[in-house]
């Protein structure tokens, strides 16, 4: 499977715009959609002056008109899902308005601002600008030689060739889905609808990806494919790679016809347009012009970024970042006194990622020392016949001695049959002569992996978050002649389970370094066995259940640490994000696990979650035998695996984190300790401080770039500027009314 990027705005408009909108809404015709809404010209502004910008108005040439057809466009991309959200449509509509006169009044702005930039070395440099006969031309000129850099500060895509590579794989992405429609009425398929979670990153394009010429390294080496002449599949370049399997000259020009068609419909092209070159016409066009236009307004934008991450990387006399130590001592106060309560610190424990830190860990009075921590749970299930016999509201002794032999009937099998037959097919066959991947199962002939995009084309695809992907599947597969799959997965039991638990995990962190023992305490004969100690002798109504009697087996993951030391664990608490590198194996642990998760648990709420479910050192809302199996298992550090019994089946627990700086004595505490903010720490991969680094410098940049956008419409985009003709778009105001 071939993934593509997203559709343009404008042309998934093209596409959707043919569904009906509302009884009041049905008189549309060419002459209403070219109707202006807006226009904006910001050389109208007193502000001019003083951005410096005065000197250089006449590279806006005309103002922008926007037009109702834009309107509608941005109605069917965004606006409409407010309106199922609740808005009314007048309401989306003016709101609609102001984002496009915003990002008028934007680009104009940037444009502006980047040939003043461009000026002061150059002083003919604007009269060559308008020397250019279109806008385009003008757009193109403007962005020649500028690149967009790296995170590392090299130079990176060009940026006309990024406008274009975006124009034209949106037009193949749009063709593709029309396409696949008339492909599957022609084979008249009957593939499944379902689906499985799949992991972060998986078939997502990488943003600075451009498939170049490899002897022109300013030539793209991709075209669009309509199936006519000049737009054949020989001449797509990497498109070729990315052709949907059934696709032929013939059902591509079917593709094209029906884009065409929309397009008409949509009275974004007149019907005498000729439309064989697809880049000559006039919609493309624009739509090629609003690509070049983002790209400058990206180019303004990395430019103001630049010169505010000085602010971000200001060092003193003594070396100290001290913009970051600063804010780091604002977000641990700000935590301290958030998180002093459990529930605050519970609930932000849900959004922990890479990106959202918990800084603080309130105390955990009245629990003997337990830990707060973070759990993966593989969940192994009894089966239909099995399910008849469990009763979750019966917690007697007598009950669990019963159920304890129906779970060792269990039988696990990979779950991942979906990313065979489902609605998209990911797998591959990696034994392949030209894939030359080394994978788990591979010598016992076990040679289909997923997501193949991502493992071999790491050039052009993101890197999986947290998910090894060299899990084959687990069972024989056949493919048949029609496209689908004949799966026979293997049947584990939960010893068969376990060896593979140990096994994956030592492959992919490459050594003997997973232990796990089954319990004696598991094997009881009796279902007296089940209660505690302190109360087995009590009358019946006073007998307690001893939880611990369901623990099938412990283990743990050797990480590399000591988490006795608080030290330790802060420094694994950063590390575990680190996916390469000498400090990567608690990623390198918490991806193979988390494969495990994607090939064989039937919970697949948490495959959802980003390290897993939050483990309280209080009461959970967990069932009674997971909450003191997991409970446990976190207050023995991150690593510890833990295997319990409980009415949904098997839980294979693996603990991902943990945060036990709260003490029982009712004192909390920074779960990082006391921190130092040089360089030696800052820009060391696998420590706190860098991890915090890169994520105040990316939030704070982004957030001064949405506060640029507010200030730069404060100045440029008021009455002066930007007028509505609110007539031509009245009737979409009015809506509301009409449908009552």
């Amino acid at each position: 499977m071939k993934s593509k990027t997203l559709v343009c705005a404008g042309l998934a408009a093209a596409l959707t715009m043919s569904v009906a909108f509302s009884s009041g809404c049905a008189t549309r015709n060419e002459e209403d959609m070219k109707q202006i809404v807006a226009t904006v010209d910001i050389t109208k502004s007193d502000n001019l002056q003083e951005e410096g910008l005065s000197d250089y108005a006449a590279a806006i040439s005309s103002q922008k008109d926007i037009t109702k057809m834009e309107l509608m466009a941005s109605f069917y991309n965004v606006g409409y899902s407010y309106v199922q959200s609740g808005s009314t449509y007048a309401e989306v509509f003016e709101m609609l308005v102001d984002a496009l006169t915003g990002t008028a009044v934007l680009t104009q702005y940037a444009t502006l601002s980047l040939i003043r930039d461009k000026s002061a070395g150059n002083s003919s440099y604007l009269q060559e600008y308008l020397a250019k006969s279109t806008e385009v031309e003008r757009y193109e000129f403007l962005l020649d030689g500028e690149t967009a850099l790296n995170d590392d500060g090299t130079e990176g895509y060009d940026r006309v060739l990024a406008a274009r590579y975006s124009l034209y794989s949106g037009i193949n992405s749009s063709l593709d889905s029309l396409e696949q429609s008339i492909i599957d009425e022609e084979e008249d398929s009957s593939s499944s609808s379902d689906t499985r979670t799949i992991p972060g990153g998986a078939d997502e394009e990488r943003e600075d990806y451009l498939p170049l010429d490899e002897n022109n390294k300013n030539k793209l080496d991709y075209n669009i494919f309509t199936g006519y002449e000049g737009y054949l599949i020989g001449d797509s370049g990497a498109y070729e790679d990315d052709q949907l399997e059934g696709s032929t000259r013939a059902t591509r020009r079917k593709a094209y016809a029906s884009f065409i068609t929309n397009l008409r419909d949509n009275f974004l092209i007149g019907e005498e347009e000729d439309v064989r070159d697809v880049l000559s016409i006039s919609y493309i066009q624009e739509e090629y012009l609003s690509q070049l236009q983002q790209q400058v307004i990206n180019e303004y934008y990395e430019r103001y970024q630049s010169a505010q991450e000085e602010l971000i990387e200001k060092v003193d006399g003594d070396g100290v970042y001290t913009f970051l130590q600063s804010r780091y001592e604002s977000d641990l106060a700000d935590q301290t006194n958030s998180y002093s309560q459990f529930s605050a610190f519970e609930s932000a424990m849900s959004s922990v990622s890479d990106t959202s830190f918990l800084l603080y860990a309130p105390a955990t009075e009245g629990t003997d020392g337990g830990s707060y921590g973070f759990v993966y749970n593989i969940l192994l299930p009894f089966n239909a016949a099995q399910n008849v016999n469990i009763d979750t509201s019966d917690t007697s002794a007598q009950y669990y001695f019963a159920r304890k032999a129906l779970l060792e009937d269990i039988t696990a099998t990979d779950q991942r049959s979906v990313w065979f037959n489902g609605a998209t097919d990911y797998s591959f066959d990696a034994s392949a002569d030209n894939i030359g991947i080394d994978y788990y199962g591979k010598d016992a002939g076990r040679d289909y992996l997923f997501f193949e995009d991502n493992l071999l084309h790491g050039d052009r695809y993101s890197k999986l978050e947290k998910y090894d992907g060299r899990y084959s599947y687990n069972g024989t597969v056949v493919e048949n002649d029609d496209g689908s799959y004949s799966l026979s997965p293997a049947k584990l039991t939960i010893d068969d389970m376990l060896a593979e638990f140990e096994a994956y995990v030592e492959y992919v962190m490459g050594g003997d370094t997973v232990e796990i023992a089954r319990q004696d305490s598991y094997n009881v004969d009796d279902y007296t066995q089940y209660y505690t100690d302190e109360t087995k002798d009590l009358p019946d109504s006073q007998k307690k259940i001893d939880y611990s009697r369901f623990v099938y087996a412990k283990g743990k993951v050797d990480l590399g640490y000591d988490f006795t030391q608080q030290t330790q664990l802060s420094s694994f608490l950063a590390n575990m994000f680190v996916s390469e590198g000498e400090n990567s194996a608690a990623y390198k642990a918490m991806s193979a696990v988390n494969e495990l998760q994607f090939a064989y648990t039937t919970d697949t709420s948490v495959l959802s979650q980003y390290i897993g479910y939050s483990v309280s050192a209080f009461t959970t809302s967990y069932v009674p035998e997971f909450e003191y199996a997991a409970q446990q298992a976190v207050n023995e550090g991150p690593g510890t695996v833990y295997v319990c019994a409980a009415d949904y089946g098997w839980h294979i627990i693996y603990v991902t984190a943990t945060y036990p700086v709260g003490s029982a004595d009712g004192e909390g505490g920074a779960v990082y300790g006391d921190l130092e903010w040089t360089a030696e720490y800052v820009l060391k991969e696998g420590t706190f401080q860098n991890l915090y680094y890169n994520w105040i410098k990316d939030s704070t940049l982004s957030s001064v770039t949405t506060n640029r956008r507010a200030v730069i419409n404060e100045l440029f985009g008021g009455n002066a500027t930007v007028t509505r003709h609110e007539d031509a778009y009245r009737d979409l105001l009015e809506l509301d009314s009409q449908s009552a």
